[in-house]
């Protein structure tokens, strides 16, 4: 109760200092907005003692707050993401492990990968995007253009030119001189689609051997008359013990990076 009452204490003068420094700002803001003609949407508006204050929201920083909540959803289908979570989904399902390894291990285990590979586009736009932006050389139009560059170069090199064509048929469009000139809205689903198919490729490959071993515990278990007996609870100890042997996390991380770069 004692520790309950200093956290509900603490947490009543935060809220209080935030509550009288966001007036602060918000009359400071509102009157420079004010001055400098900017228009706001009303977004909130508090009653206290003394009257009443309004904060606004300006429609470019809506905008912002907008793209930068739809930014994470967006990279993630531009970079290797995918291909990899989809492989080790597919490893898991092959194994017969159930959720081993959790939802949390493999999606971790995706994303560092993904920066792993993605390492050398991401260089590529520090140096040529962000570097520059943050000198003030170049403005903000001219650097989400190159940093955009990178980016379209490498999901160029993992998309199939079927997959680009059957999108600009879709689209309308009558194709385009040269690669670089496929807009990202034909580009981003002609990759999506070529990766979910690599994907699905390497998956294929992978789940054979499981399978096999699958094919035989369940006829030596029909020779020998244990058909009430699941095939699948003596083949798991053996498909780890192979998976294992072989050293597959490691085989399997480095064919997933190399797959990228071939």
């Amino acid at each position: 109760m004692r520790r309950s009452r200093l956290i509900g204490c603490a947490l009543a003068a935060v809220l209080i200092a935030v509550h009288g420094s966001a007036q602060a700002a918000a009359s400071a803001t509102g009157a420079a907005l004010a001055s400098a003609g900017v228009t706001g949407l009303p977004a909130l508006t508090i009653h206290s003692a003394g009257g009443g204050q309004t904060y606004t929201l300006t429609i470019q920083l809506l905008a912002l707050m907008t793209a930068v909540t739809l930014l994470p959803a967006a990279l993630l289908m531009m970079t290797a993401f995918t291909r990899i979570v989809i492989v080790l989904a597919i490893v898991r399902q092959a194994i017969g492990a159930g959720q081993t390894p959790p939802n949390q291990v493999m999606v971790g285990l995706a994303l560092f990968l993904t920066l792993f590979v993605m390492s050398p586009v991401i260089d590529r736009i520090k140096v040529e995007a962000v570097n520059p932006y943050m000198a003030g050389t170049v403005d903000s139009s001219v650097a989400l253009d190159r940093g955009l560059a990178p980016l379209k170069a490498f999901m160029l090199e993992q998309t199939r030119e079927t997959d680009i064509a059957t999108f600009v048929r879709i689209s309308g469009g009558k194709g385009y001189d040269s690669p670089k000139d496929v807009p990202l809205l034909v580009l981003v689903p002609a990759f999506m689609t070529s990766e979910l198919k690599t994907a699905f490729q390497i998956g294929f490959v992978l789940f054979i051997p499981f399978v096999i071993i699958d094919l035989v515990v369940a006829s030596v278990l029909m020779s020998m008359g244990m058909m009430m007996l699941s095939p699948v609870l003596i083949s798991l100890p053996f498909k780890i013990m192979l998976f294992v042997l072989v050293d597959g996390w490691a085989l399997l991380m480095g064919s997933l990076a190399s797959s990228f770069y071939h």
